[in-house]
């Protein structure tokens, strides 16, 4: 009786489970058919049903046969507990009669009482064209078993094609390059190569390992076409640009009558393979890039492509020497690794660290998409209400052609008196500000005569030369500071000095990137080392440097030829590196240490 019990529990708590589960009825169909050709439609349910499905009516859809439905049931036991689940497919025959995108809705079924609708189907529906690709495969094998030949595959059976989603742009704006390879033969091996593209930065956009061919109609006829590679491509020069054509070598097994051997006449039909080498070559492209227009608003980043802008604060109401963090987002889609920062004007009574940046963008089609985060670190010095102005990004509008200039919100802050702004000791606090005192107590006054009482010390030698050893030591602390006052003002001049140890810096950090072995991450930081140690000494913004100007003004300041050709070379080996086979380490290495000779060289040999 117990047995009994225990047997009906488990089976209601099987049945409970079972049903607990969400129901899902998933359609699933080739994405791309032709018009005539029959194919399946299929409709999955992770449970059984009350009813066969309900199919929508579709214009020029007609369904040949089905549903005809097959059931797989699942069980296991895991520490004596039971468990099963069945799925039911349903799969339909059709065929379509006119060309086109046509959208299924989904079905409908009825589980435990309920209607459940799966999710709609988008399907390409191609021509007819020449002949479909399983006609065109299957003659071009009988042609060559017939001709006795096993290497005529022609130029119209297997292909590459270079594309591109524009041949006109701007500078820096974000073409699409895609390489698709076009067949009617069994396709079993392709290598790939880089494109070997100058005036670019390249960006490769990952496919996923497992990719499938598709059916896509081609110059009138239909073929299986593959997704072989895809860039995004940066120009960096202006005119015309060119994508050269590459070379392939693909390998296709072909169907022979060369061998008779029992064990392939039993599993092959009395057929053999062999595997037949071809090479393909795929087409040049063309690109004209036109030079960003005239009249750059100052603040210019270099962004070309569309953003918005916004921005938070963390308080707007606290006492001095308390921190506060001013968040800026600038968010779209363009060149975002490539521009610069927004401008950010901060008080002259706050303090403010170097900005935390965060990037959340991925690669696309049109560019990097995402946002990059800037977090400031804002110390108010003194007690007051103050105005943080709004931050401001100018950047190229390829849309509308123009620049634009956008803002984010202006915050009031208010900043009460904290408990170590003044000091009963009488310290001083100064800030940014030229000579405010924050806190400045009188100090206590000794009463009684001097040390010195008989007055010899005034009167010595000693005494004078101390007084104009002080007084030549002021004037030459008076010099320096203005001297350096001075220099700050000229933003070129400081530039330009900060110019090596900031590519250093970046050099570092990019050989700790090479060590960790984050190839990516390594070239991008040596090329902004590189790019950004050009702009600074030359004194040419980062969003109109490029390797023509470069070469020029260099030429210019009696620069060395070689070392010139040398700097070019770096910058071509680093954008190139990336795609490159071989030992990346090595290669990294090479580039790392070619980069710092040529900055050290550099460094000696630019005249001012």
């Amino acid at each position: 009786m117990r047995r009994i019990l225990l047997s009906t529990l488990l089976f209601i708590t099987t049945i409970c489970s079972a049903f607990a589960d969400e129901v899902s009825f998933v359609a699933s169909a080739p994405k791309s058919v032709v018009v005539g050709q029959r194919f399946k439609i299929a409709y999955e349910a992770n449970t059984r049903t009350d009813s066969q499905p309900t199919l929508p009516e579709v214009d020029g859809m007609r369904v040949l046969m089905g549903p005809s439905s097959s059931i797989m049931t699942q069980s296991s036991n895991i520490n004596g507990r039971r468990t099963s689940s069945q799925t039911i497919t349903f799969t339909y025959t059709v065929v379509m009669d006119k060309e086109g995108d046509v959208t299924i809705p989904g079905a409908s079924v009825m589980v435990d009482g309920k209607s459940v609708v799966s999710n709609p189907l988008t399907i390409k529906v191609l021509p007819e064209g020449q002949s479909s690709s399983t006609q065109q495969q299957s003659g071009a094998s009988t042609s060559r078993q017939n001709s006795g030949s096993s290497t005529n595959i022609s130029n119209d059976e297997l292909f590459i094609v270079a594309s591109v989603s524009k041949t006109k742009a701007y500078d820096q704006e974000a073409i699409l390059l895609t390489y698709k390879v076009y067949t009617t033969v069994n396709l079993v091996n392709l290598d790939n190569p880089s494109p070997d593209l100058k005036g670019f930065n390249i960006q490769e956009i990952e496919l996923p390992q497992q990719r499938q061919f598709e059916l896509e109609h081609y110059n009138g006829r239909n073929y299986n076409m593959m997704e072989w590679r895809k860039f995004v491509l940066f120009p960096q020069e202006n005119g015309r640009l060119e994508i050269p054509s590459m070379e392939y070598e693909a390998v296709v097994a072909v169907q022979t009558r060369r061998s008779m051997d029992p064990f392939e006449m039993m599993f092959n039909g009395g057929y053999s393979y062999v595997e037949v080498k071809k090479k393909l070559r795929s087409n040049k492209v063309i690109i004209d890039v036109e030079k960003l227009p005239a009249g750059r608003p100052e603040g210019f980043s270099g962004g070309v492509g569309h953003f918005n802008i916004s921005s938070t604060v963390s308080a707007t109401e606290l006492k001095s020497n308390e921190e506060f963090t001013l968040k800026v987002i600038v968010k779209g889609n363009g060149n975002m690794k490539l521009m610069g920062d927004p401008v950010v004007e901060i008080p002259s009574e706050f303090d403010v660290y170097d900005p935390i940046i965060t990037n959340k963008y991925k690669l696309t089609g049109k560019g990097f998409a995402g946002e990059k985060i800037y977090e400031y670190v804002i110390t108010p010095r003194t007690a007051g209400s103050f105005t943080l102005p709004a931050a401001k990004f100018v950047y190229f509008d390829t849309a509308a052609g123009s620049y634009k200039t956008i803002e984010s919100k202006v915050y009031t802050i208010d900043v009460a008196k904290g408990a170590s702004q003044a000091s009963p000791s009488g310290n001083v606090y100064v800030v940014k500000e030229d000579g405010k005192l924050l806190a400045n107590d009188i100090r206590y006054i000794k009463l009684g005569a001097a040390g010195n009482e008989d007055g010899k010390f005034f009167a010595s030698s000693l005494y004078r030369l101390l007084y104009i050893v002080s007084l030549l030591l002021f004037a030459v602390a008076v010099f320096v500071y203005r001297k350096r006052i001075k220099d700050n003002e000229n933003v070129t001049l400081v530039k330009t000095k900060k110019a090596n140890s900031v590519a250093v810096r970046r050099l570092k950090n990019a050989k700790k990137l090479m060590s960790d072995n984050r190839v990516n991450e390594f070239y991008d930081e040596t090329l902004k080392a590189v790019w950004g140690y050009m702009s600074d000494k030359l004194n040419i913004p980062l969003s109109r440097l490029s390797k023509d100007n470069i070469s020029n003004e260099l030429a210019r300041r009696g620069c060395d030829e070689a070392l010139v050709t040398d700097l070019l070379s770096l910058l071509n080996e680093c954008e190139f590196a990336r795609y490159a086979p071989g030992d990346p380490g090595a290669t990294m290495d090479k580039i790392y240490k070619m980069a710092v000779s040529v900055i050290s060289k550099m460094e000696n040999s630019i005249r001012k």
